[in-house]
């Protein structure tokens, strides 16, 4: 193998694909990074098992070849290098890259590419590959919005192993719109966007693990707008393949990569989340948005060391004296704060607590300048939208915490 790329083109490469090298592992390759050069492109994948990245950038190709090398230790040299071109060549004998760019050179050991695990790729599950025949879905959702949508439900979803099902995001395609939900059982958050191009007939219904729908966030940050995320889920796999264009630097015109993200499906019944949707509500609290977050995150240095509990008292209008939410917040050990914000109440004054950290996680997603909060009873969970989405668009509902005495 011997193949030349641009450094800023590699380090980027190196950076989509990192994340999913596997930090704990009983096989030795999965630490390392798939280095693959054919058809003047240069191939970069790593896995942990359950998710896969693959990349491919722009690179000049005199000898196919292949070779994974340990991910550590190659990034942080191509991070050191200077912006000029890398030239690699490969010795098939002692599995050994040597790598030269400008005056530096480096030798790194390797493992043999065939002992590294089968990424599936879009074109391989659809061009006739061992895969074909199993695609349930392939559909194509814009790529404008989508981190920002992705953001808006995977903080909801569970961390605990011992509940699976609520570690992943349930992901339905129906109707010309899709829907994400995320719940840890204390909270639930919901976006829904309308989606271009034709979907099947049926609603199909998968369950993303939420890690992997984060990495997608993550590299679809600098997507090329132009070009739609294709999105394939495969059957017999239990599978869903995301694929995304971007843009690895802005030299010489910003040369496009494009990127593949494998994931496993959790094969489980994701919950009933409507169920606990809230119909209706006797209290309607409208606030701007960014005073709010700031008064949260006041009330949480108090709130921090007593199980993170904030008590809002919230007071419609009585004559002159305009209606108010106060935030307050006890620590026995440190004090007490109290903050009061102006707001637009409808309906009856009621206190309810909250916890201060699941408010600052929704609040920080939320870029309309108002939001709006739905109360019933200190006993019920609390709903929250922002002012000028649709209804159907992002809602967050958070269960209370202890009645406030």
């Amino acid at each position: 193998m011997r193949v030349s790329c641009l450094q800023e083109n590699l380090a980027k490469g190196l950076a989509i694909v990192g994340r999913a090298v596997s930090s704990r592992s009983t096989m030795p390759v999965l630490a390392n990074i798939l280095i693959e050069a054919s058809d003047n492109q240069l191939r970069l994948a790593a896995t942990n098992l359950e998710i896969g990245v693959t990349c491919w950038i722009g690179a000049k190709v005199e000898d196919p070849g292949s070779i994974t090398v340990p991910a550590r230790l190659l990034t942080e040299f191509v991070n050191s290098l200077p912006p000029e071109r890398i030239d690699m060549e490969l010795t098939v004998r002692t599995q050994t890259l040597k790598l030269r760019c400008a005056s530096f050179d480096a030798n790194m050991k390797g493992i043999d590419a065939a002992s590294f695990p089968i990424i599936p790729t879009i074109d391989g599950v659809t061009g006739g590959g061992e895969n074909n025949g199993a695609t349930t879905l392939h559909i194509e959702l814009p790529s404008t919005g989508l981190r920002k949508m992705v953001d808006q439900v995977v903080f909801a979803a569970s961390t605990d192993e011992s509940r699976p099902t609520l570690t992943g995001v349930e992901v339905t395609f129906k109707e010309g719109r899709v829907t994400m939900a995320a719940t840890d059982g204390y909270r639930l958050s919901v976006r829904s966007a309308e989606v271009d191009g034709s979907l099947p007939d049926a609603p199909t219904t998968v369950i993303v693990p939420a890690r992997s729908l984060g990495e997608l966030a993550r590299v679809s940050a600098d997507a090329d707008e132009a070009r739609a995320v294709q999105v394939l889920v495969t059957q017999e796999r239990n599978q869903i393949l995301f694929q995304i264009w971007g843009r690895s630097g802005e030299t010489k015109g910003g040369a496009f990569h494009r990127v593949e993200m494998a994931s496993q499906l959790i094969d489980a019944n994701f919950p009933d989340y409507r169920a606990i949707i809230p119909k209706t509500h006797t209290t309607r609290t409208v606030v701007d948005t960014a005073a709010l977050l700031k008064a949260v995150r006041v009330a949480f240095l108090f709130a921090r060391d007593n199980a993170n509990i904030v008590r809002l008292k919230i007071q419609p209008a009585n004559g002159d004296v305009a209606g108010y939410v106060s935030l307050a917040a006890t620590s026995t050990e440190i004090g007490d704060s109290v903050n009061e914000l102006e707001a637009m109440i409808e309906g009856d004054d009621l206190e309810i607590s909250f916890n201060a950290k699941y408010l600052i996680d929704v609040l920080s997603q939320i870029d309309e300048p108002q939001v709006v909060i739905e109360t019933t009873q200190p006993t019920r969970p609390g709903t929250i939208r922002p002012v000028g989405m649709g209804d159907k668009e992002f809602l967050h509902v958070v269960m209370p915490m202890h009645p406030t005495r």
